[in-house]
């Protein structure tokens, strides 16, 4: 991928997206998407000349929709609007959220449908590049009319009434501890001067579901490695527990064929393969079948790996929307008062995306007790030795059982509550910014609960040795074992778990164990 970009609103991906946080590539607006966004800006100057009453051009907002601007407060009008309506609350967006709806609202602006100018959308352009990353509190949409608050907050940085930070790596885990300065002293160092908002784009700029959809976004790029990542945790554990692999036979699961079920049983079979530790128990094992957390591995995680699939197909679908009202139609001089801001096709999304990925942690808890409990694993009580003096990994389990709960509660669905805003005018929202925030916080959650598991899989190897095991899983052993000791008795392991999560995070085991066995 050439260190570039090409924006024209309607291409956009999720590998570009990942590749814009990563490597700060540049971002450049097509030629067609020039065109379309002056041609539908001369019209918006046209209607502003005019008589005619356009929402938000000539006109208040929401309930103030019947209140007609005169042309000398245009200006006023669109600055009012974003200084009332920043009024975000909590703790601040992670700066690549934040970097992440800049450029999804760029590319929403760019199919030209919007009516704001250029030069608007390249000071937003500048920013980016230059990391210069608005102030933006978690707290105050509702999803409909788009995350107004959000995108207030964002938009008062361009305006130089905000506040920024300017980070070097937005990816860096203290990038949101960086110095927060006012906007104008930010704009001013990289030599750049607040814009003065034109007629419509304050709204244009604000009417928009990036916030939630920026959540959803990196939550979708996340989740289709996690649910790999689910996978070959699963089948560390499988070896741990010497379980069979009969449940995982392809002749089951054609005869029910889910796709992320068929996907995951070859998975599993693919990382297991060439297993001494399962060969040295196929004579005598008088096991019939093993537990549903492991039996069923095909059918849960195959399960989720479907909703994840659904899910990332709607995101795909909202990154390259036009969200904003009213919509304008240049060629056929039209403006359409409609309701593509409002958030509920990524609310429920969400809200899917929450419960599978509970779910996936939900299940790796389960097999993480199996192993520690030696009246069903066989092995070492909490896979120590010298059990008594030493509690092993007996308290990792209980944390991964809080993380799990905890999700069980994030997992209650936003998008099944509503309530009425703006003199009930706007009298369904969609709350699809909270669902996505706890969404996130589920998924950081099974980063760790899936830690837990690898490390504690990981510790049960070490009691079938000389034995190794499969191609995919012995690397997923080796690379654990890099950062991570075999624990001969009681340490601290709060920074091992943390360790494990990082490899986790930053794609370090997954991508070591695909050079040896192709994931899916």
């Amino acid at each position: 991928m050439a260190n570039k970009i090409i924006i024209d609103g309607s291409s956009l991906t999720l590998e570009q997206i990942e590749y814009f946080l990563y490597e700060n590539p540049d971002i450049v607006i097509s030629k067609d998407s020039v065109a379309r966004i002056k041609k539908s800006r001369a019209l918006v100057e046209k209607w502003v000349d005019s008589e005619e009453s356009i929402y938000g051009v000539t006109t208040g907002f929401g309930e103030f929709s019947n209140v007609r601007i005169s042309k000398e407060n245009i200006k006023k009008l669109q600055e009012n609007l974003i200084l009332s309506h920043a009024v975000g609350c909590g703790d601040n967006l992670p700066p690549f959220i934040v970097k992440i709806m800049m450029l999804l609202r760029l590319n929403a602006l760019a199919r030209g449908y919007s009516g704001v100018r250029l030069q608007t959308l390249e000071l937003l352009i500048k920013m980016m590049k230059h990391n210069i990353i608005p102030v933006v509190p978690s707290q105050g949409s509702v999803g409909s009319s788009g995350d107004l608050v959000q995108l207030s907050h964002l938009v008062l940085a361009m305006i130089g009434k905000g506040r920024v930070q300017i980070i070097k790596n937005v990816m860096d885990e203290n990038a949101a501890l960086s110095k927060i300065i006012s906007s104008k002293t930010g704009l001013k160092k990289f030599e750049l001067s607040p814009i003065v908002l034109e007629a419509k784009e304050g709204l244009a700029l604000i009417n928009g579901t990036q916030m939630m959809t920026s959540f959803a976004s990196y939550i979708s790029i996340r989740a289709q490695k996690l649910i790999k990542l689910a996978d070959l945790s699963a089948s560390l554990t499988h070896e741990a527990l010497r379980s069979t692999d009969k449940a995982f036979d392809p002749k089951i699961h054609e005869l029910r064929p889910f796709p992320g079920q068929i996907t995951t049983a070859k998975n599993v079979l693919a990382m297991i393969k060439d297993s001494q530790i399962r060969k040295s128990h196929l004579s005598g094992d008088v096991r019939v079948q093993d537990a549903y957390s492991i039996r069923c591995v095909p059918q849960i995680h195959g399960a989720s790996r479907d909703a994840i699939d659904y899910v990332t197909s709607r995101v795909k679908i909202e990154i390259n929307s036009v969200n904003d009202n009213p919509i304008i139609f240049p060629d056929t001089h039209e403006h359409i008062e409609g309701g593509n801001f409002h958030g509920q096709s990524m609310a429920l999304a969400m809200d899917f995306m929450s419960i599978a990925l509970s779910e996936l942690a939900n299940v790796s808890e389960r097999r993480t007790e199996r192993m520690v409990n030696g009246a069903l694993s066989g092995l070492p009580r909490f896979l120590t030795n010298n059990g008594g003096l030493n509690s092993g990994l007996m308290i990792a389990q209980y944390t991964a059982a809080s993380l799990v709960s905890e999700n069980k509660v994030l997992s209650h669905p936003a998008s099944v509550d509503s309530i009425p805003t703006s003199a009930n005018q706007e009298d369904h929202n969609s709350m699809g910014s909270i669902a996505a925030q706890k969404c996130f916080r589920i998924m950081r959650n099974l980063e760790n609960v899936l830690a837990i598991e690898l490390l504690t899989a990981a510790q049960a190897i070490e009691f079938l040795k000389p034995n190794k095991p499969g191609n995919g899983t012995s690397v997923a052993y080796n690379e654990i074992r890099k950062v991570v000791k075999p624990l001969n008795g009681d340490r601290l392991l709060y920074d091992e778990v943390k360790k494990v999560s990082e490899l986790i995070k930053n794609d370090i085991l997954l991508k070591a164990v695909e050079k040896i066995v192709k994931l899916n």
